[in-house]
């Protein structure tokens, strides 16, 4: 990246590089550089086989960072992704080896199969870009960002999130089936050499920044501008998820942030230097999503956390 290297052109190519691996999902691959620009971190909710780990390391190899991955079990413990002190009989010292939280992108694979001790460590390593061994604290890098996914279609022998640590979450993203010309577009990939795995696995991926040039990349968004009307306008969304009738839980002041970070990414992901109510509408639901908790008497009824933000949308004045 060159000083005179726009976000949007950064973007762009990122975009197109990922692109060469990655079919299809353009809406989810957009939610992920939202997330990574932001320095946040997002919940992946999807059925096995939609390329979620794919995706992880593809971002890491474009934008020129580390990537891991974490099989999360019942049995898994916290020293198991922090790390630990092991004793070395050669030099008699104890050597710190650290587990796969020191990584640029984590993609800890669902979650919520952690035992809530597990979970609380990654939590901390979220929340403060630290790791506590042996009382002693570890710091992480500046891109650490971490890419959770659940399965939505088998809870059994599951430990559900807590609302807290959903809340850390700035997104929650729905990666679905892939279109039917994708699924096809796939299928011919697969009688080539040109398989997604492949193509990744042969170099061919071209990165777009470095580890380093990513942070800078990220300072580019303070320029994005926000008026006060509109900032406004978030404010009044997410206060409304509180006085809704169908809704239990609303979101938290951490949802305001959340929606006010994500709009101005949206922003330039729409070559723009200014934020607009159409950007604030397109991030709603992966940032409230995730925070509201329905009355059960509604949902029982089928109403869904989509239509409950798609009627506070209506019901808050749009800023001119």
């Amino acid at each position: 990246m060159n000083e005179t290297q726009s976000l949007k052109e950064i973007i762009t190519d990122a975009r197109q590089e990922i692109g060469k691996v990655i079919i299809g999902q353009e809406e989810v691959i957009d939610l992920t550089l939202i997330t990574i620009l932001t320095g946040s971190h997002a919940l992946i909710e999807g059925v096995p086989g939609v390329a979620k780990t794919l995706l992880v390391r593809t971002l890491a190899t474009v934008l020129g960072c580390e990537s891991g991955r974490v099989q999360f079990t019942p049995d898994l413990m916290p020293a198991d992704i922090t790390g630990t002190h092991v004793y070395n009989m050669k030099t008699q010292e104890f050597v710190l080896v650290k587990g796969p939280v020191f990584t640029d992108f984590l993609l800890a694979d669902e979650i919520n199969r952690a035992p809530a001790k597990t979970q609380a460590a990654l939590l901390q390593a979220m929340q403060e870009r630290t790791v506590t061994i042996d009382r002693a604290n570890h710091e992480l890098g500046k891109n650490f960002t971490v890419f959770a996914t659940q399965n939505p279609i088998e809870y059994e022998g599951t430990y559900p999130l807590p609302e807290a640590q959903k809340d850390r979450f700035m997104l929650k993203i729905d990666m679905g089936y892939p279109e039917e010309s994708d699924e096809l577009e796939l299928a011919r990939r697969l009688l080539s050499a040109q398989t997604p795995e492949g193509v990744l696995a042969g170099g061919v991926i071209e990165p777009v920044l470095s580890a380093e040039q990513l942070e800078a990349a990220r300072a580019k968004l303070l320029a994005v501008t926000v008026k006060e009307e509109l900032l406004n306008y978030m404010v009044q969304i997410v206060r409304k998820t509180r006085q809704h009738e169908s809704i239990l839980v609303g979101a938290g002041p951490r949802a305001t942030q959340a929606l006010l970070l994500a709009a101005r990414a949206m922003a330039v992901l729409q070559d723009r230097d200014f934020a607009t109510p159409d950007d604030v509408k397109a991030v709603s639901l992966p940032v409230l999503g995730h925070r509201i908790v329905l009355r059960p008497e509604y949902e029982i009824e089928g109403l869904t956390v989509a239509e409950v933000i798609r009627q506070l949308l209506q019901a808050v004045a749009v800023p001119r």
